[in-house]
């Protein structure tokens, strides 16, 4: 999705940046032109990259440099696939402790690049990893005045990058590298600046990102808690405590970006398999079968072993956060039409190997006779009937610890859905459980994932934490448990 253009005229030129927003990642990239020259650049371009060529056409202008801030972690980068696609334009990469392995041009801290009325300069930004760079832009007649910088994954807003996903001893170096970004950097800059940041609101590559998609240097300088701690380990201690967990696939991710990812001039082949076809690609090895339907679809009839995660933008980050690489994945969608448009939210977060897609989808499975699993699904009101008077039912939350934190149902007990992936510890799989999370498409994976791992009584509870705090039902958190 691309927001609407800013614009700046004068009597010479315009500058034109676009935001585009990749949903479920919460990934920003930006076009920036100038429309005199008719030179543009892309900054941490996405996969389907064919957006960013429509926007540069809509303004009249060639894509003729493409910037990377760093080694992204949550998304594979489309940096590669742009440059292909274009066959014009050169992909400039961090040369500040950089481990790229791929061939590109460098650019170090302090290079400049001139479009026409406004020219971007590269500041070396480390913290978040050690390469990372950030992009000020100025006015050509203002070249010492930035008036935005593009902060890729080190300032965001009410936020900050994460330092801990390199792991290890790295982590302190990171934190420390960090604060001096984030104070002998930032801060120094003007309040009227705005930050184009990385991601927004819902990304794990920092810890609880503002709602909002830019900010300015000054609304930050007085409300981010990342830019107000008074000494290094007091921030330290704040910056690596509060961090989410980090999900699984960021290394791979992280590999896969460095190495230089495949080039995608268009989506992988996704082969139609009838009903019979289907049923027999299920049990070759290493193959995983996604059911995108909805919940209540999902929950009404099922092949035996999908894992449901529904069609929804966060399916990207979930199937990046479930399933190696190295699974090839069968489809089961609800029209045919939609499986490309499916497809293209998985390769985001690297899944690129497909065994096929159910032909016509579970009528075609319905009408060929085969055999349906279904998961039962609880409402709230139900879900505290039985509570009252089962003790035999336990009640998983498998929202974030954050979440978990923040309030949850009386009685329930904490699984974060994540670290159900390679195993489900301390459950017994003949027990009686109810998953739930914020709206129900986590408790309906979480569900489905123990379905398929041999749990035989496992139901879902549809609206889940919404619906019981929507209806007044109590609310237990954490520091209120006595022992």
């Amino acid at each position: 999705m691309a927001s609407p253009s800013y614009k700046s005229r004068n009597r010479f030129n315009m500058f034109v940046l676009e935001t585009v927003l990749t949903e479920g990642i919460s990934q920003l990239s930006y076009l920036i032109c100038d429309t005199d020259t008719g030179r543009a650049a892309v900054i941490d371009p996405r996969t389907n990259v064919e957006i960013y060529e429509q926007l540069a056409r809509k303004h009249g202008v060639a894509i003729t440099h493409i910037f990377e801030t760093h080694i992204h972690a949550d998304f594979v980068s489309g940096s590669r696939s742009l440059a292909a696609r274009l066959g014009t334009a050169n992909i400039w990469l961090s040369h500040e402790n950089a481990d790229y392995r791929f061939h590109s041009k460098f650019v170090c801290n302090g290079d400049s690049f001139e479009f026409g009325g406004f020219v971007l300069t590269a500041r070396h930004t480390p913290g978040h990893t050690p390469e990372h760079i950030s992009y000020e832009i100025c006015e050509a007649k203002n070249p010492d005045t930035p008036f935005a910088v593009f902060t890729g994954d080190s300032l965001f807003v009410g936020s900050a990058g994460r330092p801990d996903l390199l792991g290890g001893d790295q982590t302190e170096i990171l934190s420390e590298a960090l604060y001096r970004t984030l104070y002998d950097y930032y801060l120094k800059l003007e309040d009227f600046v705005t930050i184009y940041p990385g991601h927004g609101a819902g990304s794990a590559c920092g810890a609880n990102i503002g709602d909002r998609l830019t900010s300015t240097i000054g609304y930050e300088r007085r409300t981010n808690t990342f830019l107000r701690f008074p000494d290094l380990p007091a921030f330290q201690e704040f910056v690596i405590g509060d961090a989410p967990p980090v999900p699984w696939h960021y290394p791979e991710l992280k590999k896969i970006n460095a190495d230089g990812p495949d080039i995608m001039d268009r989506m992988p082949t996704i082969p139609a398999l009838p009903p019979a076809d289907f049923r027999k690609a299920i049990r070759l090895p290493r193959v995983t079968t996604i059911d995108t339907r909805s919940m209540l679809a999902f929950g009404g009839g099922h092949v035996s072993g999908a894992i449901n995660i529904g069609d929804r933008p966060e399916m990207s980050a979930w199937v990046g956060q479930m399933f190696d690489l190295e699974q090839r994945l069968l489809l089961i969608v609800d029209d045919d039409k939609d499986v490309e448009r499916i497809q293209r939210l998985i390769v985001r977060t690297g899944h690129a190997n497909f065994a096929g897609f159910l032909a016509g989808g579970m009528k075609a499975w319905e009408v060929a006779g085969l055999p349906l699993e279904r998961t039962e699904q609880v409402t709230v009101e139900q879900l505290s009937e039985i509570q009252a008077s089962d003790g035999d039912l336990t009640i998983l939350d498998v929202r974030s610890p954050e979440e978990w934190e923040s309030g949850h149902v009386p009685g329930a007990v904490h699984h974060f859905l994540a670290d159900m992936r390679d195993r489900i510890t301390g459950l017994d799989k003949a027990g009686r459980y109810a998953t739930y999370c914020a709206s129900g498409y986590r408790a309906s994976i979480a569900a489905s994932l123990m379905q398929s791992r041999g749990f035989t009584d496992v139901c879902t509870v549809p609206g889940s934490w919404g619906a019981w705090t929507a209806l007044g039902y109590d609310v237990e958190k954490p520091e209120e448990v006595t022992v």
